[in-house]
This record gives C-alpha cells, sequence and structure tokens, in this order.
C-alpha cells in the first residue's frame, strides 16, 4: 500500500493505520473517515501527498 506524507512531516503507513485515532492497521487513505486529521498538526487529508 502507498504511503502518504502530511506538509507538516507526517507519513500516514496504511499498514500501521493511525490506532489512537480509530483507525485500524490496513486502512487505505481513500478509506480514511471523512473527519480523520493529521495527528500532529489537525490538517485534513487534502494536504498530504503520495509518497
Amino acid at each position: 500500500m502507498k504511503k502518504f506524507e502530511c506538509v507538516c512531516g507526517y507519513v500516514y503507513d496504511p499498514e500501521l493505520g493511525d490506532p489512537e485515532n480509530g483507525v485500524a492497521p490496513g486502512t487505505a487513505f481513500e478509506d480514511l473517515p471523512a473527519d480523520w486529521v493529521c495527528p500532529i498538526c489537525s490538517l485534513g487529508t487534502e494536504h498530504f501527498s503520495e509518497m
């Protein structure tokens, strides 16, 4: 699965998910909840780019 990087430098890795914020491991970036935001800077997914 592809990783995505926020403008702040946080990398979303689908294999790891974001369990602390309710996103299970294995969740593709495209399948993130609409209200999910970067756990570092709180920006939305529109501020991420594919690595």
